[in-house]
């Protein structure tokens, strides 16, 4: 695909390079401020990309895909709009429920026009903004414009609560709020609680008290783009998404234009994730507030593929938007696999326009691989799994649709991308089925973790980002994640970091100690529940379980429920042992 760079987005003076991309080891991050009291987030690395193939005497596995040259001297925009023009009156973004679309040269004006009027409200280049919105398709042209500029997204998950919202507002020092009419009330109060936010901007013709509508920018003129701009792709972030990593709170993932360009190009490689433009159509189900349909969304509309966005998961609409605008490809998640396996009313749908399965965000296992192939009853249908991470823009592994996925795989290392596994005690690399911690190395490799260099280093460790998970590869170089050493909760693929809640359980006046932790659910992968240690005998659990209810958004709440013990097992050094609860 040619890249074709136009007038109307700013140019880096840095070239294309010839090397495949650049792996971040002895690496440092600051964060300065210019004249204008601007922040900019870069970070410095001095270690260079491996292009060693696989090496057993040391246990290195190298993707066995061929590097691809990574471009440095484009923005995000500019690599994935740039086709956009020769594209022109195809359609690109349709939102599922209402059947509102967008062409692929209106969304490229909707975007220069709104990063103009952003321009023209006084938001600069290394502000920050935060998206807090559902899947619809202005979210594509908010955070693009946001990009176009040089400015930073970080996108919020549309569940939080106030004060979820207020948190992350305030960590990532976000200038603006961009959300829909329905959540209004929600981000006022948000802003409320922050002081840097100077404007909320709402999708939609509709203005709203104290909120801008987004049509006002998206009407601008375009005058205002600045013409000024430098941004360098493998320095300046792009977008602050929101991880636990292995342990700990939620955290600001710094995620460069660099690394998410890199991922899409290493996804582009025949069978990963290339696809037909007028051939083949993606479902937008995935939430673009999170890595996972982050990437898959700028990925398909880069290839010029038609893309279809669901603000929810709603069964019946699910099943007739895919039977309808005819889905060939559907990134989701376990659960809605299993519902595609068990739920009676798939049968009353023709599913027969999907080509793919494409499974993220958790574990996958074998046999729920088999009972959707068998209920769905299509010989043509691949079901494959990827895996990755926030912190890793987030692929690095993925099934080939080309191959045979093995049930159960996570797949192939994508281009550019190694990996190793070590033994959690020790360190040692070990060898083929041989379960470790996985550790991979790569171009899309984050710069760090916002303002918490304790928590970058602990998770990159001489060059490799150490994932928390536990896992294998076999003789083909499929790789198997079979288990979690992070404390990290996965409920239908959304993150719940027990330290946040327990955090939040610690304010109860009834509450002395407690404990988070995940327990296996077939339909959600983990369900929370808490170790309580009382402070009386009277304490009612469900005025506990409805205390935290009214804090978190629902992904994060007690599903699994609540028991009081004694004590809380900890090392000497005051460390929560949760395995000794997870036995019990």
């Amino acid at each position: 695909m040619a890249l074709v760079l136009r007038r109307c987005w700013p140019v880096c003076s840095r070239g294309v390079t010839s090397y495949p991309g650049r792996i971040l080891g002895s690496q440092s991050y600051s964060h300065t401020r210019t004249k204008n009291n601007k922040l900019f987030m870069k970070c410095t690395s001095s270690r260079g990309f491996s292009k060693t193939a696989i090496t057993s005497s040391v246990g290195i596995l190298k993707s066995k895909y061929p590097d691809f040259d990574i471009p440095t001297n484009l923005s995000l925009p500019q690599f994935v709009l740039a086709d956009f023009d020769k594209r022109g009156d195809a359609v690109a973004l349709v939102n599922g429920f209402t059947d509102r679309s967008y062409t692929f040269k209106q969304l490229k004006n909707a975007i220069h026009n709104s990063a103009s009027g952003l321009s023209r409200d006084g938001f600069r280049q290394g502000d920050v903004c935060a998206i807090f919105s559902p899947n619809i398709p202005e979210f594509f042209i908010a955070f693009n414009a946001v990009a176009s500029i040089g400015a930073i997204n970080t996108t919020v998950n549309p569940l939080y609560t106030v004060d979820e919202l207020a948190n992350q507002l305030n960590d990532s020092e976000s200038k603006c709020i961009i959300t829909i009419p329905q959540f209004a009330d929600k981000a006022r109060e948000a802003a409320e609680k922050c002081s840097n936010i100077k404007a909320i901007y709402v999708f939609g013709t509709e203005a709203t008290d104290g909120c801008i509508p987004f049509t006002k920018l998206m009407e601008d003129d375009g005058s205002a783009f600045p013409s000024n701009i430098s941004i360098n792709p493998m320095e300046d972030l792009v977008v602050l998404p929101y991880s636990s990593g292995t342990t700990g709170e939620p955290k600001g993932v710094m995620l460069s234009h660099y690394n998410l360009i890199s991922n899409i190009t290493q996804l582009s490689y025949p069978g990963l994730f290339k696809y037909k433009p007028d051939v083949d159509c993606l479902l937008g189900l995935p939430p673009y507030f999170h890595i996972y349909g982050m990437t898959m969304l700028q990925s398909g509309l880069w290839q010029g593929v038609k893309h279809v966005t669901l603000p929810k998961f709603e069964p019946e609409e699910f099943l007739r938007i895919i039977q309808d605008y005819k889905i060939t490809c559907a990134p989701i998640v376990p659960p809605i696999v299993l519902f595609l396996a068990k739920h009676p009313s798939v049968d009353n749908y023709d599913l027969s326009s999907l080509k793919e399965i494409l499974s993220g965000a958790a574990p996958l296992g074998a046999k729920i691989v088999h009972a959707v192939k068998d209920r769905l009853d299509n010989n043509d249908l691949k079901c494959r799994q990827g895996f990755g991470l926030t912190e890793l823009s987030p692929v690095v592994n993925i099934g080939n649709l080309l191959e045979d996925c093995h049930p159960g795989s996570v797949g192939q290392l994508v281009p550019n991308t190694e990996a190793k596994v070590v033994d959690v005690k020790t360190g040692e690399i070990l060898g083929k089925r041989q379960n470790g911690e996985l550790c991979y190395r790569g171009p899309q490799m984050m710069k760090g973790y916002l303002k918490n260099e304790k928590a970058t280093a602990d998770t990159i460790k001489d060059g490799w980002l150490h994932t928390g998970d536990i896992g294998f590869y076999d003789n083909d170089g499929q790789f198997y994640v079979v288990d979690r050493l992070k404390e990290l909760i996965k409920y239908k693929g959304f993150q719940v970091a027990p330290a946040e809640i327990e955090a939040l359980l610690l304010t109860h006046t009834d509450i002395k100690d407690a404990c988070v932790i995940g327990i296996p659910d077939e339909e959600a992968g983990e369900l929370p529940k808490a170790f309580v240690v009382a402070n009386s005998s009277t304490v009612n659990p469900k005025d506990i379980l409805s205390f935290v209810e009214s804090k978190v958004a629902p992904h994060k709440r007690l599903r699994g429920g609540i028991e009081f013990v004694n004590e809380i097992p900890k090392t000497a050094s005051g460390k929560i042992l949760r395995r000794n609860l997870r036995d019990i």
